[in-house]
Formats: C-alpha cells, sequence, structure tokens
C-alpha cells in the first residue's frame, strides 16, 4: 500500500482533524509501521459512540501499517471517581473493555495505565517535569477531557490527570496519538510541551463525536456527546433490536440537516463499512430508495424529500446490523458487565 493511500485510511470519517497532515505524510515516508495509541477511561458500558466510533479509526489504521494500542486508563478513571474510584470494580471492569476492542479490533495492543506505571520511576520523573511546563490557567482549561468545567470545584488529584495524560504518550512510545474531538487540548498541550522535554511531539488526530440522542433542553446543551451515565441519550453496543428502534423513534431529529444526531449516525456508522444505504418506506410516500453516498441522505433530507420517520426507521436497522455480532459475542459473556451493574 502506497503513502497516499495509507493517509487516506487515517483520515477517512470519522476523523475530523489530523494536527499535522503533512507531518503524519512524512511519518509514513518514513516508518514503516508508526505507532498509535487511544486511551479510554474505565467508565460504563460501551456505546456506538465509544466502541464503533474509536473501533472503526483503530481497523483503519491497523489496515494502513500502524502498530495500534488501546490504553486502559484506570489510574485515569478512579481519579475522575468513575466507577466509585473502587479499584477493584475498575480492575474487574477493564476485563470487559479488553474483550470488547479486541473483538471488534483484531491485533490492538492492549496496555493498562497500572502495568505501564508499575515500578517506572522515569515515567513519575516525566509527570513532574511536565507539569513544569503546564500552567495551572492552562491545567484548568484542559479538565475539559475529563467531562468538567473550568467552574467545577475539582479536588486536587485531578489535576494530576493532564500531565500523566501527555505523559503516557510518551511512555507508549506514540507517533499519533488519537481521540475523539473532545480530547483536543491535551493533545495540543503535548504538542507544545514536548519538545520543550526534548521529545519529538505527536501527530494529532480527532475523529467525530457522536452527539447524544436526547432532545436538548436547553441551547447550552445542544450537541452533547452520547453518554454512558445518560442510557436515553445513546445506543449501548448490548441494546436489542428493538431497544435501538425504540431509542430511535425517540431521538432528536430536527427538520433542519446541520445538527441532527440521526444523520450523524447515517454518515459516521452506516456509511463507514456500508456502500448503500436503503430507506423502505410505503409506496404512497415514493417506495424503497436506495442511496450509496452520505452527501445523497443530506440533499434528500435537507430539501424534504426524506422524512425523518424513514431516516429513524432505516438507520435503527442499519445501525442494528452494525452491533449484531458485537451483543452476539457478549451473549455468553455476561459476567463481564457485572462490574456496571451498580452504576447503572
Amino acid at each position: 500500500m502506497d503513502v497516499e493511500a495509507r493517509v487516506e485510511l487515517a483520515c477517512r470519517a470519522p476523523t475530523q482533524e489530523i494536527v499535522e497532515k503533512e507531518e503524519l505524510k512524512r511519518l509514513l515516508e518514513t516508518q514503516r509501521e508508526p505507532v498509535h495509541y487511544i486511551g479510554f477511561e474505565i467508565s460504563g458500558l460501551l456505546h456506538a459512540g465509544s466502541l464503533l466510533m474509536a473501533g472503526y479509526k483503530i481497523n483503519d489504521l491497523k489496515k494502513a501499517g500502524f502498530k495500534t494500542q488501546l490504553f486502559l486508563a484506570d489510574w485515569h478513571t478512579v481519579i475522575n471517581d468513575k466507577l466509585e474510584g473502587d479499584w477493584e470494580r475498575v480492575k474487574k471492569a477493564s476485563a470487559y473493555y479488553e474483550e470488547a476492542f479486541e473483538f471488534f479490533c483484531p491485533g490492538v495492543h492492549i496496555v493498562r495505565g497500572s502495568e505501564l506505571y508499575h515500578g517506572n520511576d522515569e515515567y513519575w520523573r516525566d509527570v513532574v517535569e511536565f507539569s513544569k511546563h503546564l500552567t495551572l490557567k492552562r491545567a484548568t482549561r484542559c479538565l475539559t477531557i475529563m467531562g468538567r468545567s473550568e467552574a467545577e470545584a475539582v479536588q486536587l488529584a485531578q489535576y494530576l490527570y493532564v500531565p500523566m495524560q501527555g505523559v503516557d504518550i510518551k511512555h507508549l512510545k506514540v507517533d499519533v496519538a488519537h481521540a475523539g474531538m473532545d480530547q483536543r487540548k491535551v493533545h495540543m498541550a503535548a504538542r507544545e510541551i514536548f519538545p520543550k522535554m526534548k521529545r519529538k511531539k505527536p501527530i494529532a488526530l480527532h475523529h467525530a463525536i457522536l452527539s447524544s440522542l436526547a432532545p436538548p433542553a436547553s441551547s447550552e446543551e445542544y450537541g452533547n456527546k452520547m453518554s454512558k451515565s445518560k442510557p436515553g441519550s445513546a445506543v449501548f453496543i448490548h441494546d436489542s433490536a428493538e431497544e435501538i428502534k425504540q431509542k430511535l423513534q425517540k431521538a432528536y431529529c430536527p427538520e433542519h440537516a446541520e445538527g441532527n444526531p440521526v444523520l450523524d449516525l447515517a454518515k459516521y456508522i452506516v456509511f463507514h463499512e456500508g456502500k448503500a444505504f436503503r430507506v423502505e418506506r410505503p409506496q404512497k410516500f415514493g417506495g424503497e430508495i436506495l442511496f450509496t453516498s452520505f452527501e445523497e441522505v443530506h440533499k434528500a433530507y435537507a430539501e424534504k424529500k426524506l422524512h425523518a420517520q424513514d431516516l429513524k426507521n432505516a438507520v435503527a436497522e442499519a445501525l442494528n446490523q452494525q452491533l449484531e455480532p458485537v451483543r452476539k459475542h457478549f451473549e455468553n459473556k455476561k459476567e463481564l458487565l457485572q462490574p456496571f451493574l451498580k452504576e447503572e
């Protein structure tokens, strides 16, 4: 596979941004197997916005010749009080994440934070050095990567989150740091600080974030992402076909095409693997229609030639088909879900 084809795989949706694309080209021209990573807090059951969006990109990068890594950030999970900061629950829950990503992303290398940090004096020295280049003001701005606002009262330990995440990139020997757009601030900090630590700055790859399916209660909530703690906002990987259909029926789907979470599902999930999208509707409303690109779907909806109800039904069916193999994989592995039952 030539360099242009590898770059195209890295850049295709759900990628929303690469900082910088020219750096990525040079990397692929000089390295046969660059190193990638994406990190996850172990904070709840996986949904379409986590497993599918991240998994698609991991698989794209694997095809492009990257060594792909999934970092299970158990220390970060405890610092951010997820799963009530219970180390035993976090340890058990990490097995669920490992199972899901190894199934959906064959060949991805799994690393836990507790493994990376154990007996690693250099790591903690680097955390101190990284912190010396980070002002308290900037660290506060970066707290949004934890799902916390700048105005929110936080624990002192939570200020360690940012330098630790930055130093994770160094110690995993990462060339391309990957995350959703919500993690952008810490990657930009790492790109600025790494040269001061005499370390090559990482290329940052950010995939799009799936918006909540729940109708926004206010303009401030508009565009909020799918949330593990808000079941109505997300389609979980364990949802049945009927549950998916019900959630899509209730989903926010405004008349306009922009800022429409149902159309986002069509763009980033339906068309990622498939080249066609079939919408079934009564003959009196035009009958079945086959779309071969998302642009066709967007145009038809914007011109009111595709009704929201028909779009919802078709997206629910396509999403169910994507999730069915994952759902079946976990049918005989229910014990892996046990650590989340208390929270869910």
